[in-house]
């Protein structure tokens, strides 16, 4: 598979990824379920590249994260604006624009910006497959990997105000609170982890 010639962190964290999610799976919410499975990868690759990588693999990691950082600021602001389109021009609402057209405005703008970025990143192509078939549900889709994020980081945190002595305590502790919350329904998790 490609993402075996992933950077040494990278790989790391995709498998903290994946092993959050058998450590907690809720059925049916697929946002809470990749929040709190990247939340676990970055909060376990930031300890794992501090204890354990050579300062290779931390330099390598640090470039690499640094474009994912940039290519997820690019999306979200695009998909603010996608949102924006379709919240102001809902079928209840008078229509006055081409609604297609505006999305394609948006999305060439999406294109656009990231041929730039791709431009200062020395022509790295690792996203390009996914720009390339950019639609709506993409970028929805992206949505469920970060959207609740800051909530579950928002709670590690927390965790080490009660012992900050033992950080393996504070991932029980961690996984305990999230495991709570997975018992809550829909609403009652996206509210606790994302307030209004």
């Amino acid at each position: 598979n490609t993402f075996i010639n992933y950077p040494e962190g990278e790989l790391a964290r995709m498998i903290f990824h994946e092993l959050a999610h058998q450590v907690l799976y809720v059925k049916d919410d697929t946002m809470f379920n990749e929040s709190f499975a990247t939340a676990v990868e970055r909060l376990g690759g930031t300890r794992w590249l501090a204890e354990h990588a050579p300062v290779a693999a931390r330099s390598e990691y640090a470039a690499y994260d640094a474009r994912r950082q940039q290519f997820r600021q690019l999306a979200l602001a695009t998909r603010t604006k996608l949102h924006e389109i379709y919240e102001k021009n809902k079928p209840s609402a008078p229509v006055k624009y081409d609604l297609l057209a505006m999305k394609n405005v948006v999305m060439q703008s999406f294109k656009d910006d990231y041929a730039r970025l791709r431009l200062s990143w020395g022509g790295y192509s690792g996203y390009d497959r996914w720009v390339a078939d950019a639609n709506n549900a993409s970028f929805g889709a992206q949505a469920a990997y970060d959207e609740l994020v800051p909530g579950f980081e928002a709670l590690f945190a927390q965790q080490a105000v009660v012992d900050s002595a033992s950080p393996d305590k504070r991932w029980q502790r961690f996984y305990d609170v999230a495991k709570h919350l997975a018992e809550l329904d829909t609403a009652q998790r996206k509210l606790i982890l994302k307030p209004q």
